[in-house]
């Protein structure tokens, strides 16, 4: 059921690769909610997905653009508002790549040139992003920036390696983002921390779907899928958030605020 939630909105989604991606999610319900917006992905990312089906299924434009790099991401900013016809009201940041665990590098061990790599791609490009935006004034007041995260942030997970302190330093970059384009634009910035998901890049992740079962056994609703993260991040691009900005929003099923289950006990033979 969709309610018009983004009638009349305009927004930048990136990082969809495949149907499974919680960024083509995203973008299917934007679509649904009345949203006009332009697709973009890195161009290495674009040709191992499926990016043009969904351009097609959504009426959506795309903009390739490496996230790390300020004149393209100008570019996307600045065609994005020709092709929309207007100023941006929301944009997705759903952006991660880690070198150190394609490789399976202990954190201990890691290679610092990757962890640059990592670092640049998966959060200082959000930085970069904003003030592209800010610089460019291409954000409407009460536009809405969301970025998606982990619990590992705050929380030590060992095979997640130095996503683990990327994500953290992403977290940071939208609290402190958030007040100077609050202050300015009154632009608010989150980003949603979610369960782990059966994504591609997920899913890439040595132990992940161990890791899968044992959360959805703690989480006293179970894992949040994909499409449930969408519904939220809709929520927060809308008007009925305008008040929300510079939270880290944990949307996990409960996950982050259980010490432990009755099932994780009983399967370890404690009750």
């Amino acid at each position: 059921m969709a309610y018009n939630l983004l009638k009349g909105k305009r927004g930048i989604i990136s990082g969809a690769l495949d149907e499974n991606s919680i960024a083509w999610k995203v973008a299917e319900k934007a679509h649904e909610e009345g949203a006009t917006f332009v697709l973009t992905n890195a161009p290495i990312a674009m040709r191992m997905g499926q990016i043009n089906a969904l351009a097609e299924k959504t009426g959506s434009t795309i903009i390739p653009a490496d996230a790390t790099n300020v004149e393209e991401l100008t570019h996307l900013f600045t065609h994005g508002q020709e092709i929309l016809g207007g100023k941006i009201d929301f944009v997705l940041h759903s952006i991660g790549m880690s070198v150190n665990i394609r490789k399976n590098i202990p954190y201990t061990e890691l290679n610092y040139d990757y962890f640059l790599k990592g670092i640049d791609v998966s959060a200082l490009s959000l930085h970069k992003m904003l003030a592209v935006a800010k610089k460019l004034d291409a954000i409407n007041e009460w536009g809405s920036v969301v970025a998606l995260t982990y619990a590992a942030a705050q929380r030590t997970y060992p095979f997640y390696t130095d996503m683990a302190d990327i994500k953290a330093m992403l977290e940071s970059i939208a609290r402190s983002f958030g007040y100077h384009y609050g202050v300015t634009k009154k632009v608010r910035i989150n980003t949603v921390s979610q369960s782990p998901t059966k994504t591609t890049a997920g899913t890439g992740i040595k132990g992940f779907g161990d890791f899968f079962d044992y959360a959805n056994a703690i989480a006293p609703l179970g894992n949040a899928t994909a499409e449930d993260c969408a519904n939220y991040c809709i929520t927060l691009f809308s008007d009925l958030t305008r008040m929300v900005t510079m939270q880290n929003l944990f949307h996990d099923g409960g996950y982050s605020s259980t010490g432990v289950s009755n099932t994780i006990m009983q399967q370890i033979g404690l009750e």
